[in-house]
């Protein structure tokens, strides 16, 4: 039992109450031999507890019964904290312990919500409940409601609706689901899937389930204001072990998909002491490279780095911050993570223990932020492979189209899941996950069962084409590369039999951005020389790694004091020192960075450092060693009074300095002065046969000139620098980042006059490319050539909207990627045209229409059609009669068929 002190508050206390199940408290179980209790977030919650036969309120143990922990704070009012009810349900005893002591395993109330499962429904799809774009709160309360009727846990409260969560906020409009779900799954496991997908957090406040949006009510920041919640050694906790491992590391990944798609994903930053490790995964249902790449790098994101579980004992007798007081599983709170540096970390489960002296004892399981990214990574994959939650729309209107009747009827609950990654060259790209309710009926209500469904996309505008972008034969499918920070309509229909059905009702998507930071910065090495300040850079970030493939540069900020305010003052491409002069003698200066992605996003920035410049005489010789011009007699010592570097050859007198006052080797190079040394006092082959080294040569001081190692320059680098400012040149260099172990040749241009496009040229050991790009040579902007061991591409890159491309590889077969123009703009040397057009009906047979080129092709032109009738009822349709390409000119080709009716000719047509 605890030990009170006559006359002193326990600074903190836990105890136990008895209540009937489902019913009014019983009293106070005072006698225990000892109880663990631990609360985590988002699962059930557990009990563990000694009571001796003899004990007040032995006998209420001896029947099912509810146990409630409560805690008291310097002998205020006891409380029940969230997740505090347990049912006693396990017990265990020894019949030879002559105390009769038994033992207590209770989990808490929310474990009976398993006992509550889902029924058949009204409507079912293969053998399953359909729920079609809706919020979590309506299939929780569809479970609970049906289960009540059926008197199913009737003593179970719920304040949320299918509209708002527990704290009266509307539930996430991103967050929709749509889903089947399998009659016989309970709400337990239903509450726990919803929140390893980040839809929902949840837990219990006696008997209420409280149901909220995902980080909102259980996810609050106590970590970051005026006076956050910090958990600090020595005072509120004590005890910090940290358990890590290296097991899951890999820093390459295959990426086995659909259709043969093999994709290797690789994380130059991870931690790889022992040199590359490698790791697969099978992807189903994954086949293109933009979803297989998203998949593998957040998979390398969680397989990165070391694995640490932090755990932090509590001191009650000396803590500032108590638990359930002051903060609770899912809050964010200051504490030491691994090292002991104080951050923002997590808290996953709280434990608390009473031992039978009374002692109390506890501990806080925390997750950092890199485990917090990683859990959301997690979540983002699931939906990708699983599908079903995501956005029903951002609410725009979809651009306008004509309907079309077809045999399958619409599908329901369309739902866009989107994500932003970085491609293999550092460029951000969008990813959507399609998920949709499965079609079973047709247009007139009659069962139907598709073969699969068409999903299409397009830029929302309306004069932009739909573009079949996936097909699958499940009700969800995944496309990439899209545009990112673009809004796109998706729309999707059932195809059976070949024949195409209703499309669903579009859903416009703003295509997320990537809004992920580089790494912050290592802190700035500075030094300073000849009144100049350098500031260094080693490449790194604070923590050691390198830098991630869409990094474009780091700015280097200074300020004149500590706390700023900081200026931009110079930027760096790679590691390498920029130079800071015009600076006032022993003033201090204050230096830090942030690093900067080919997105904008910006760091956090790097830990400071400080450095003042020195002046280039001492001021103690001023007035006191100098009479007018000349220096006083006797007054200077060469070694004590002369600052190194301070005497330059513009103040030594022509010829006062002979040969032999010089020692031999004295006078090396960096005792010249810039500039000192002219052609005109160089000997013939005088540097004959010599390394220059830390030299920046050019053939001309300005207008029309080479140069070599230009300042600036993070590689091997020649700039030809036509006549004008300067700044818009073509360059040759060598690379060492692009292909690890590899030289790469790289050749860029300048841009145009109106700097909206410049051309690179890129030659590695097994790649080749030659392709148009924007002013800054990020973001593609033209023509494409693209050389590999393993394929070759040949095309036009600027968007996914417009990109297109002829694709060969090792598999022997060849793909194209983009659209055709139609028949009626190309001229008599086109080599392929391709169309589509609408005839009326026209009331007699035979039924003769002409399809004109417009232009006399030069060549015998080969059509190929078919023809698709338009019936009003297509259900009823049999196919009767015939038609046929009756004659072929270079100028048309007809058409007869035997209907009367309207129909539509689609045709390809090649010139031979």
């Amino acid at each position: 039992m605890q030990v009170i002190i006559p006359g002193q508050a326990e600074r903190y206390a836990l105890r136990l109450v008895a209540h009937s199940p489902n019913g009014p408290r019983l009293g106070t179980l005072p006698h225990h031999l000892g109880f663990e209790v631990g609360a985590p977030l988002n699962d059930v919650p557990s009990l563990k507890l000694s009571y001796p036969a003899a004990g007040v309120g032995a006998e209420w143990l001896r029947t099912p019964v509810e146990i409630a922990v409560e805690y008291a704070v310097d002998g205020g009012q006891w409380t029940e904290p969230d997740g505090g009810r347990f049912l006693r349900i396990k017990r265990g005893a020894d019949s030879t312990d002559l105390s009769g002591t038994h033992t207590y395993e209770c989990p808490a109330w929310s474990w009976q919500l398993r006992k509550l499962i889902m029924y058949a429904g009204p409507v079912m799809a293969d053998g399953k409940r359909p729920f079609s774009a809706v919020s979590a709160g309506a299939i929780l309360r569809t479970l609970i409601d049906e289960g009540q009727a059926r008197g199913t846990l009737t003593h179970l409260v719920t304040e949320f609706s299918t509209t708002h969560d527990s704290a009266g906020q509307p539930w996430d409009d991103d967050k929709l689901l749509t889903m089947a779900l399998e009659p016989g799954v309970d709400l337990l496991t239903l509450l726990i899937n919803l929140a390893e997908q980040g839809v929902i957090d949840w837990t219990m406040s006696g008997r209420e389930l409280c149901v909220y949006n995902e980080g909102t009510v259980l996810g609050h920041d106590l970590a970051s204001g005026g006076a956050p919640v910090d958990l600090r050694f020595g005072r509120d906790i004590d005890e910090a072990p940290d358990t890590a491992t290296l097991e899951d590391i890999a820093s390459a990944i295959l990426v086995r998909g659909e259709q043969g798609l093999m994709v290797e994903v690789t994380n130059p930053d991870a931690y790889t002491p022992w040199g590359r490790w490698e790791t697969s995964q099978s992807q189903g249902g994954v086949s293109d490279q933009g979803t297989a790449v998203l998949l593998g790098t957040n998979a390398l994101v969680r397989a990165g780095r070391e694995r640490a579980q932090l755990t932090r004992g509590i001191r009650f007798e000396a803590a500032r911050w108590l638990p359930f007081e002051h903060y609770r599983p899912g809050d964010h709170v200051l504490a030491p993570g691994d090292g002991g540096q104080m951050t923002s970390l997590r808290l996953r489960q709280i434990t608390l223990a009473v031992d039978k002296d009374g002692a109390l004892s506890g501990n806080v399981t925390l997750n950092d932020r890199f485990l917090e990214r990683e859990l959301k990574l997690a979540r983002q994959a699931a939906g990708i492979l699983a599908g079903g939650v995501g956005s029903g729309g951002d609410g725009g209107e979809p651009a306008p189209e004509q309907p079309g009747g077809r045999v399958a009827a619409k599908p329901l609950g369309l739902l866009i899941n989107d994500a932003a990654y970085v491609d293999e060259y550092g460029y951000a790209r969008g990813q959507i996950t399609a998920s949709w309710s499965p079609v079973t009926k047709d247009v007139n209500g009659v069962a139907i069962d598709p073969d699969g469904y068409e999903l299409y996309a397009r830029v929302n505008q309306a004069t932009e084409p739909w573009r079949l972008i996936a097909s699958s034969d499940d009700t969800t499918a995944t496309y990439s590369p899209l545009v990112v920070a673009t809004t796109y309509a998706f729309k999707v229909r059932a195809v059976a039999q070949g024949t195409k059905g209703e499309f669903s009702d579009p859903v416009v998507a703003l295509i997320e951005d990537d809004t992920t930071p580089p790494p912050v910065p290592s802190t700035p090495a500075l030094s300073t020389r000849l009144g100049v300040i350098e500031v260094g850079w080693d490449g790194l970030g604070q923590n050691g790694g390198g830098m991630p493939a869409d990094f474009e540069l780091v700015r280097v900020h200074m300020a004149a004091a500590e706390d700023g305010p900081f200026e931009v003052v110079d930027h760096l491409r790679a590691a390498g020192t920029a130079l800071v002069a015009d600076q006032p003698y022993n003033m201090p200066r204050w230096f830090r960075f942030s690093s900067v992605d080919r997105r904008g996003n910006e760091s956090a920035p790097s830990s400071s450092a400080s450095i003042a410049t020195q002046p280039l005489v001492g001021t103690d010789l001023i007035g006191q060693v100098i009479s007018g011009a000349n220096i006083v007699d006797g007054t200077v010592n060469a070694a004590d009074a002369v600052i190194a570097n301070t005497i330059t050859g513009n103040l030594v007198q022509a010829n006062a300095i002979d040969t032999g006052h010089l020692r031999a080797n004295a006078v090396t190079l960096d005792k010249l002065a810039a500039g000192s040394v002219d052609a005109a006092r160089l000997t013939a082959t005088a540097i004959d046969g010599k390394t220059i080294t830390g030299a920046y040569i050019r053939t001309a001081a300005s207008g029309r000139r080479l140069e070599f190692a230009p300042p600036g320059s993070t590689y091997p680098e020649i700039r030809f620098i036509p006549a004008g400012s300067g700044t818009n040149y073509t360059r040759l260099r060598t690379r060492d980042d692009r292909f690890t172990g590899e030289a790469t040749f790289e050749v860029t241009s300048g841009t145009n006059s109106g700097a909206t496009a410049a051309s690179q040229t890129t030659i590695a050991a097994g790649y080749m490319q030659m392709q148009v790009r924007d002013a800054a040579l990020q973001n593609d902007n033209g023509g494409l050539m693209e050389l590999a061991e393993s394929y070759a591409r040949y095309g036009y890159m600027h968007s996914a909207d417009d990109e297109q491309y002829f694709w060969f590889d090792s598999s022997g077969r060849t793909r194209h990627v983009g659209k055709w123009w139609d028949y009626t703009v190309l001229g008599p040397t086109a080599g392929i045209m391709a169309g589509s057009l609408t005839f009326s009906p026209s009331g007699t047979a035979p039924n003769s229409r002409i399809v004109s080129y417009g232009a006399d092709i030069d060549g015998n032109p080969g059509p190929v059609c078919v023809i698709r009738r338009g019936l009003s009822s297509p259900a009823t349709h049999t196919p009767s009669g015939s038609w046929y390409v009756t004659d072929s000119q270079p100028t048309f080709f007809r058409i007869n068929t035997s209907f009367q009716d309207g129909y539509a000719a689609y045709w390809w047509v090649h010139r031979h």
